[in-house]
């Protein structure tokens, strides 16, 4: 899919934005939009200067127009002038709100898209701890939290300032003694904001991280609705959505309320210092020391002063919520990437396969290894099965190779380079993998296996790898054959066809180094085989490891490791070990005694076998 290039300014790295003080993390994630941002304030600057203008021609208009003997030929000059006046703050006021809009969407713009990339970047460790709703959570609720932060506190920091100093320094012009009157609301709205600040920002971080808890829950629902069917616990689903949604509820109400209690006392304050300004001016007129005129051009930028001021607790402490989520997404951005491609060790062209594990040692967690003093060697184009009980450690291992994880212990090398040094992105392109639970895109089938292939494929090519996943003939039969669109991670097709479309896709990568964890365990016994012929052609020249619990699939390998509680038990081939006994002869005289009396119960009621 072709996507057009973004703008240098939406693809800046927002690494750089990363600072312990979150004015300057704002700071830098404006880079690129900065002089948006100033031209937003600039041009509301010279709306708010219009404005101004305007009361005082107010005053002009009333103090000596009135007076003035040639009235009739002043009016229509001082209409246009109103009018003018009009004109050029609702044209000034525009370009800021479309400066404001480009400066606030452009930044979410490129945080999203940064987030997305950088999200993809993060360890397999990482993902293993972070819960995909809390993911989804940070990408959009809190994206859209700090949007706001720009398009609202952002520019009303610039917003307050410029109306504030054009308003306070006409009231000067008026008025000494008014102009200091109106600006004593200042302290106690100020001491306030910041009682409330932190309080609110306590507040609106519960409630983040109960809304990503519920985004959460709704998301396991929705993937495992399947599983909540057939099991019948739509009830129990339904009480636990209620009481993480009332949680919610809980903490937001106890959030409006923060807002609620700081509101009433802020209007109730700028309110009184209105009733004041005018009732003290009101004083003045009526003693000869104000003129009318002036009265009602300072009744005018009073109100333009106190909104500001006004404005100025509400901002405060609405930028706690926008402090608090820019602070998440910032702990999301200040993980560290996988290099993928770095390495001391660059190579060129394709491995050849030869693998070595020496002593390894590796666990998820440093305290509780998975793995202990595993050593095997593998050599070019051979197969080597990984057999035992589930949780023995036979993924772990494959895990290794990639790079997915590093191993605490020992020494892993291939073709003699240290794994270490292969950069990951390497690896990972001359490593193909089938995992145990398929997955599929929300895609059609040919772009399913061609995903990841990084060139382009003809369709003889996508249908060679079908036939050799023993799925090409099924595929014929769906209406849109190749072109046919499966459901949500491959909904509409069988376990069986699932996994060997992702058979296909692995296959079409043409690895030098083949996984295949437990890739026959979805198929039925007649795929199975047709799958394992199609196997032995295609592996040959690979080197090739497979997970499976069933010894009919681990036979033909040329190694075969039995594992059982990450140490390996035993080693050789399938006569070798047939012929040591232990836990594989165990483990093959069970599944062949459970497999001799399924056959003589089918017989038994007449079925073909």
């Amino acid at each position: 899919m072709n996507v057009n290039p973004l703008p240098q300014a939406y693809t800046y790295d927002l690494k750089q934005s990363v600072s312990n003080n979150r004015l300057l993390g704002f700071w830098r994630m404006m880079a690129g939009f900065r002089w948006r941002y100033f031209g937003a304030i600039a041009t509301l600057g010279l709306a708010s200067v219009f404005s101004m203008v305007s009361f005082l021609l107010i005053r002009y208009f009333v103090d000596e127009a009135l007076q003035a003997p040639d009235l009739a030929a002043i009016l229509p000059p001082v209409a246009l002038g109103f009018v003018g006046l009009a004109l050029l703050q609702g044209l000034f006021s525009f370009l800021s709100g479309k400066l404001t809009a480009q400066t606030a969407e452009g930044v979410a713009l490129r945080l999203r898209n940064y987030m997305f990339d950088h999200i993809q970047h993060l360890t397999f460790t990482y993902h293993d701890n972070m819960k995909t709703g809390e993911l989804i959570q940070r990408c959009t609720s809190d994206v859209d939290t700090v949007r706001r932060f720009f398009s609202e506190q952002a520019i009303g920091i610039g917003r307050i300032f410029i109306l504030f100093s054009i308003n306070f320094g006409a009231l000067l012009s008026l008025h000494v003694g008014l102009a200091l009157l109106s600006v004593i609301v200042i302290p106690p709205i100020v001491i306030m904001s910041l009682f409330f600040f932190r309080r609110v920002s306590k507040a609106w971080d519960e409630y983040e991280q109960q809304d990503a808890k519920l985004s959460t829950t709704l998301q396991e629902n929705l993937s495992g609705v399947r599983v909540v069917k057939a099991f019948a616990r739509q009830q129990y689903e339904q009480d636990k959505f209620e009481a993480d949604n009332y949680e919610k509820f809980r903490r937001g109400r106890h959030f409006m309320l923060m807002h609620s209690g700081f509101w009433p006392i802020t209007d109730v304050i700028c309110g009184a210092q209105i009733l004041a300004g005018y009732g003290v001016a009101a004083i003045m007129v009526m003693d000869g020391t104000l003129t009318l005129g002036a009265y009602l051009a300072y009744a005018g930028l009073l109100i333009n002063i106190i909104n500001p001021i006004r404005n100025l607790g509400r901002l405060i402490v609405h930028m706690s919520t926008g402090m608090v989520s820019f602070e998440r997404v910032m702990h999301v951005i200040r993980e560290e990437r996988e290099p993928l491609t770095k390495g001391a060790f660059q190579p060129e062209g394709s491995l050849k396969g030869e693998v070595v594990f020496k002593d390894v040692s590796f666990g998820y967690d440093p305290e509780a290894p998975v793995l202990k003093d595993i050593s095997f060697t593998v050599r070019p184009g051979q197969t080597v099965a990984l057999l035992g009980s589930t949780g023995s450690g036979k993924t772990s291992v494959v895990s290794l190779l990639p790079r997915f994880y590093e191993y605490t212990g020992g020494s892993i090398t291939i073709d003699g380079a240290e794994l270490r040094d292969y950069p990951r992105q390497y690896l990972r392109r001359q490593i193909g993998i089938v995992e145990q639970e398929p997955f599929l895109f929300s895609r059609t089938i040919r772009e399913n296996i061609t995903y990841g292939v990084g060139r382009e494929v003809s369709d003889d090519e996508v249908i060679a790898a079908a036939q050799a996943a023993a799925i090409h003939e099924v595929i014929e039969t769906f209406p849109d054959g190749y072109n046919t669109l499966v459901g949500e991670r491959g909904v509409t097709l069988s376990g069986g066809q699932k996994q060997r479309v992702v058979l296909a896709r692995t296959l079409l990568k043409d690895p030098r180094i083949l996984i295949l964890d437990d890739a026959t365990s979805s198929v039925d016994a007649e795929t199975e085989d047709s799958i394992r012929e199609a196997l032995l052609r295609l592996m040959q020249g690979r080197t090739s490891f497979i997970i499976a619990h069933r010894i009919q699939t681990v036979m033909r390998a040329d190694l075969i490791l039995v594992f059982d509680k990450g140490r390996i038990i035993q080693r050789g081939t399938h006569e070798e070990l047939m012929a040591a006994g232990g836990m594989y002869r165990h483990v093959y005289d069970l599944q062949s005694r459970i497999e001799d009396e399924l056959e003589k119960e089918i017989a038994s009621v007449g079925l073909p076998l």
